[in-house]
């Protein structure tokens, strides 16, 4: 069956699972994952609809897309948000390291984040545009698909499906806190390898680096870097993909070199000098958008694609990522 079309009411508001689709997870993911990363989302529902202790839970603040349109309208900057959201602009990033292999020298890694492909239309038509323009060696998406935390997420997928029309070569993704673990058999049927708690060794004549990807570290806390790192040479190249960039303490002491993440948006709306207002991350301020180190290990946190609540961005315009893999060191690092 599609899995697509495996999406039916299930009793206490939530989804149902096909039974198709447990059986690809547990197969795909081994049993104790599936359930485990199934039954959390199931309690995160229940919170949302007013079970349980946390009966406001901020999910349930239906009004927030209002309120924010409505100050934006009084204060006269909602079009330009709106037109902002769709402005897409490349970054280049250079990261440069010694330990890279040789054969990597120039290896570039498109990075895609925070798509919201359900709420995002025209950030959506603009990357389909811009991504026949340029070139890459791999890809690699880091969460967040859908707009909502909950519910039906078929509208993503299909979004997501047009995008990934127009990417070539091998495409790498994670799972983000919006993204239900029922979206993995359906990403994968588009050609993206998933990676939850897992790695892949990319080659090239001979030589190897290493790209892991955990699963979301930031609300359903079910990553697991030991697991996911367990196949990866201590003295190896190695780049982690983590939806969340507040798990930097753990992947600089792991040995990673690179942390390719996103999740904060940048802060979305922001203020003159692209100043966040709110940030959705327990992480140092400096961490929360673009290039950082922390100990020996490179860092970036896209501000992703598309956005969040609503199709709207403010001095943080949404960017897709070009990193280009360089094995000198300069003094500026």
């Amino acid at each position: 069956m599609d899995v697509l079309l495996a999406e039916r009411p299930r009793h206490r508001h939530g989804l149902s699972i096909d039974r198709s689709v447990l059986e690809k997870l547990e197969e795909r993911l081994g049993q104790l994952h599936a359930r485990q990363r199934l039954g959390i989302e199931d309690e995160h529902e229940a919170r949302v609809f007013g079970q349980g202790l946390n009966f406001f839970h901020r999910e349930k603040w239906y009004l927030s897309a209002s309120l924010i349109r409505t100050a934006l309208m009084a204060t006269g900057l909602y079009w330009r948000a709106r037109k902002n959201a769709e402005d897409i602009k490349i970054r280049l990033h250079e990261i440069r390291s010694p330990e890279l292999p040789a054969s990597f020298e120039g290896f570039t890694i498109l990075h895609l984040s925070d798509l919201h492909a359900d709420l995002s239309d025209g950030a959506m038509r603009r990357l389909i545009e811009l991504l026949p323009t340029i070139s890459y060696d791999a890809c690699v998406l880091t969460g967040d698909y859908r707009a909502k935390t909950y519910g039906p997420y078929r509208s993503a997928i299909e979004g997501l499906a047009r995008v990934c029309e127009q990417l070539e070569g091998p495409v790498y993704g994670v799972l983000g806190n919006h993204d239900t673990i029922r979206m993995l058999p359906a990403l994968e049927e588009l050609g993206v390898r998933m990676l939850l708690n897992e790695s892949e060794v990319m080659e090239r004549d001979g030589e190897q680096i290493h790209l892991v990807g955990i699963d979301d570290a930031h609300y359903y806390r079910v990553d697991n870097i030991e697991k996911a790192a367990s196949g990866v040479p201590f003295a190896g190249f190695s780049i982690l993909l983590s939806h969340t960039p507040e798990i930097y303490r753990q992947a600089a002491h792991a040995g990673f070199n690179l942390l390719l993440s996103g999740h904060t948006h940048g802060g979305q709306i922001c203020l003159p000098g692209a100043i966040p207002i709110i940030l959705d991350s327990v992480l140092p301020r400096r961490m929360g958008s673009g290039a950082w180190t922390y100990q020996d290990m490179i860092g970036y946190t896209s501000v992703g694609v598309g956005s969040c609540i609503l199709p709207v961005r403010l001095n943080c315009p949404p960017e897709i990522t070009l990193h280009r893999l360089l094995r000198e060191r300069t003094l500026s690092q």
